[in-house]
């Protein structure tokens, strides 16, 4: 978690509440590009910042963001009508701690389901590996008389039997051609 106010010490102060919270690993920064450098160091987190730092306006900050990263602003309710994006999380100042914990807990459920969600998702084939594919599809086709989508799904379907990529599968197709 990157915590970021122009104001060294506010970034300081909310740093320590977050700590005796059971919150750690967490930066305290003053200015966006230092957010920039961390986050681009890191996998994913919240960024928790003001509606400006010296450097940069808190909607310009989250464009140059990795798309890994949530945004939690904490500004006046004046300023928080003006944040336009959905996709960042806004809590109005002044704050009670148990609010900020609660949006907090609740971004980190959202970034772990996110995460587990991404690490599911199968690469992108390479040309090679879905030439391999088209070629045991070929084959299937002539030496069964199976059409493109029955080849295919015989493959998809011997794949999760065996618990063996589609890859990994068409080559063994192959190798008993």
């Amino acid at each position: 978690m990157i915590v970021a106010f122009s104001k060294l010490e506010d970034a300081k102060k909310i740093k320590n509440v977050l700590n005796r919270n059971g919150y750690n690993d967490i930066l305290a920064c003053n200015s966006a590009s230092q957010v920039i450098a961390a986050a681009n160091e890191n996998d994913g987190g919240i960024v928790l910042c003001g509606y400006r730092l010296p450097d940069m306006h808190y909607s310009e900050l989250y464009g140059y963001l990795p798309r890994e990263f949530q945004m939690l602003l904490v500004a006046s309710p004046a300023r928080l009508q003006e944040c336009s994006s959905g996709d960042i999380m806004c809590l109005s100042m002044p704050f009670h701690i148990h609010e900020l914990i609660s949006t907090i807990e609740t971004m980190m459920l959202d970034l772990g389901r996110l995460q587990r969600k991404k690490k599911k998702q199968p690469g992108k084939r390479t040309e090679k590996e879905q030439r391999i594919i088209e070629d045991a599809k070929q084959l299937l086709m002539e030496r069964n008389n199976l059409s493109e989508s029955e080849a295919h799904k015989y493959i998809q379907k011997l794949s999760m039997d065996s618990g063996n990529s589609m890859v990994e599968t068409a080559e063994m197709i192959l190798a008993f051609d």
